[in-house]
């Protein structure tokens, strides 16, 4: 990996940093429902609060596409922000111009300002570069914390990189290094557990990992195409039949780089897609046409188990089965229980992320129990895949 260029490389005091935050938050009521991305951002705010810089935060919130919309303003963050902060955040209407740079302006050492939804602009997501310029008006310095935005180039994620001097926040630095630690330099054996619904969407993540690691678990709905592609009935499972050739070819690959590919052996089925619905376990040649396999089985929860115990490292993203249902989260809870007690026992360092895997590892009462769990989503899942990502690699030049 190219050099990162972080906040150890700077002297803030004075400065005005304008630094690139994700507030994008479920809210409830009016409230912020989940701070956890408030959470992550902290260390960076309070670091450059505290070494005199003037911090100017810049995020989008929901999907405004351009126009100013009151359900999408920042303005709704702001007493959760002062609350985790502990101090006053002053709020701008809008991100450039005028209103932006009073508040600017006004800022002494330490006080912090929240700049309104930049995606109220269309030139957000266009980067376009006299937008950019207007944003940089505001800044000496750029600081960006929003792994999560990393994978868009957009002006406040990858554009203003180019016209301020720009550093990875802490929040960006613990995220690539615990990435860099699961796929680029890791412990081995490596072990990947990658669910969900459809093999479709992972196609690219599927085909780097078989190249990467040593174990490669499919689970959740893709592993039902897998199983198909071997001649498995799999009843009225979710099942993309059309990719079986894929599948196929996945599984060529895997062999040809080492890398084994570990599926179900027994399987939890069930005719309803109903939370405590009549359920059993059966091995898979025993999977009825009415029924529909929900779940990992004892056999396969204690297979995947005695791999985890084998290996190093881990990178989860997927749940097993359809966790949201009980008791069709006991293969997720169980294995997810298993990983965070030997990460605990320092035999193994495990990387999740994704917003399933979140949210399953969360109800398994063991998120915080992980080496790291991101909660970027579509970046920490882009990065699996071995792609570029515009925002990162703005602050490695």
């Amino acid at each position: 990996m190219a050099h990162l260029h972080t906040l150890d490389e700077v002297d803030v005091k004075g400065k005005r940093v304008l630094l690139r935050v994700d507030l994008n938050l479920p809210m409830e009521n009016g409230r912020v429902s989940d701070a956890t991305r408030i959470e992550r951002v902290l260390p960076t705010i309070q670091e450059l609060s505290e070494k005199g810089g003037k911090v100017i935060l810049l995020a989008h919130f929901g999907r405004p596409k351009g126009h100013r919309l009151e359900q999408d303003s920042l303005r709704q963050i702001l007493p959760a922000l002062e609350q985790y902060l502990k101090q006053t955040v002053v709020f701008a209407d809008d991100c450039v111009g005028r209103p932006a740079s009073m508040v600017v302006d006004a800022l002494k050492d330490g006080e912090i300002a929240l700049l309104e939804n930049t995606r109220f602009h269309k030139e957000e997501e266009q980067n376009d570069a006299a937008f950019v310029a207007e944003l940089a008006k505001n800044g000496d310095i750029f600081v960006n914390d929003a792994f999560s935005a990393a994978h868009r180039a957009h002006a406040s994620t990858e554009g203003l990189a180019h016209v301020l001097p720009a550093f990875a926040g802490r929040s960006m630095q613990a995220e690539l290094e615990a990435l860099k630690q699961a796929l680029l330099n890791p412990q081995r054996p490596v072990i990947a557990i990658v669910g969900g619904a459809k093999v479709s969407t992972k196609l690219d993540l599927l085909a780097n990992l078989v190249g990467k690691t040593q174990y490669l678990v499919i689970a959740g709905g893709m592993a039902n195409t897998f199983l198909s592609a071997q001649g498995v009935n799999v009843g009225k499972s979710l099942c993309e039949y059309d990719l079986a050739p894929t599948a196929r070819d996945v599984l060529e690959k895997a062999k040809e780089a080492n890398c084994q590919i570990i599926l179900p052996i027994d399987v939890v089925v069930a005719k309803k897609f109903e939370a405590h619905t009549p359920c059993n376990v059966c091995s898979l040649d025993k999977i009825s046409d009415d029924e529909m396999v929900l779940d990992v089985g004892p056999k396969s929860i204690a297979q995947v188990d005695a791999i985890l115990r084998n290996c190093k490292t881990l990178v989860w993203n997927g749940p097993f089965g359809a966790f949201e249902l009980p008791p069709f989260d006991q293969g997720t809870r169980l294995l997810a229980q298993s990983a965070a007690q030997l990460t605990i026992e320092g035999k193994l360092r495990s990387i999740a992320g994704g917003g399933d895997t979140v949210s399953a590892l969360s109800q398994a009462g063991v998120a915080e129990k992980f080496s790291y769990v991101s909660t970027a989503g579509g970046a920490f899942l882009e990065w699996l895949e071995g792609r570029t990502l515009p925002g990162v690699a703005a602050l490695e030049k």
